[in-house]
């Protein structure tokens, strides 16, 4: 117990120490004075995982339809917004893409990066309504633990990122990522149409490889900060690499099962109904004669 009761006062020790070298200009903005607020959203999502489904266990699933052409429209537009001003804001900066060190001045571009950085990390908690849809539509199949691991993750992280880094090489995988989301949420958008418009949305398993080609990216990037030596946080960069190196192999497993084994297996049961139908047709030949 005495053990314990340690290493929660180190703990403590170490964040109050942690906050005397986070962004001062970020600490009153809409939830970055404290990380329980996102935590407990957190909270209340992981909750929601396990409430939601008994709750909708004996119901009719919601359709939902016009709700998801907004929600998913709606993020679209959010996430260009973040990936133009990123681009733009860091441009504006003089940003290096190999390796650009945080500058916490008030520089007008600088602050124009943190906002839209804080926008990417408020986006990662409103992409939990991705999880409440698939629920209450009973579409529990997508709620995987790439699904969970995925959102969960990336909204608690990105509030570490935002307090401590918001800006700097921070900006490279946020932009490629909301450019991803664009094309992402476009295409949920335009599935929700129904099956007039899904027949033409043949591109969906580019986007799982596109996803995966960013991760490969980012710990390129990463790795380059680390050799070159980038006056950028070390351990954060080998952070990402190792949470890179976790999607890579979640998204490839997704790959695998939805785009190769599947297929090959219907093939496979399509074959095997064939050849069934076949006898049973040749029998039924056979009687009649």
């Amino acid at each position: 117990m005495e053990t314990v009761i340690h290493f929660m006062n180190d703990s403590a020790e170490f964040y109050k120490w942690s906050l005397t070298i986070a962004d001062k200009r970020v600490e009153k903005w809409p939830m970055m004075s404290s990380p329980l607020p996102t935590l407990g959203i957190s909270v209340l999502y992981l909750l929601f995982l396990w409430v939601g489904p008994l709750y909708m266990q004996n119901r009719e699933p919601f359709q939902l339809r016009k709700t998801l052409i907004v929600y998913n429209f709606s993020m679209v537009l959010l996430n260009f917004y973040i990936c133009k001003e990123l681009l733009l804001g860091s441009r504006a900066a003089g940003y290096s893409y190999l390796c650009q060190p945080v500058n916490y001045s008030n520089d007008v571009n600088e602050v124009r990066i943190a906002s839209a950085l804080w926008w990417y990390y408020i986006s990662k908690g409103v992409e939990f309504l991705d999880t409440v849809f698939f629920i209450m539509r009973k579409k529990f199949n997508q709620v995987s633990f790439l699904h969970v691991y995925h959102h969960c993750t990336m909204f608690i992280l990105w509030w570490i990122g935002i307090k401590w880094v918001p800006g700097g090489q921070s900006f490279f995988g946020a932009t490629i990522n909301s450019g991803i989301h664009v094309l992402m949420y476009g295409y949920y958008g335009l599935a929700a149409f129904g099956p007039k418009i899904q027949k033409y949305l043949w591109w969906k398993k580019y986007l799982t490889i596109i996803q995966m080609i960013q991760f490969h990216v980012t710990i390129g990037h990463a790795a380059h900060s680390l050799y070159t030596g980038c006056p950028f946080p070390a351990w954060m960069q080998w952070a990402l690499i190792g949470y890179a190196v976790t999607f890579i192999i979640l998204f490839a497993n997704f790959y695998y099962q939805t785009y190769r084994r599947q297929p090959r297996l219907k093939s496979a049961k399509t074959a095997v109904n064939g050849v069934s139908n076949g006898t049973r047709q040749a029998n039924l030949s056979v009687s009649e004669a």
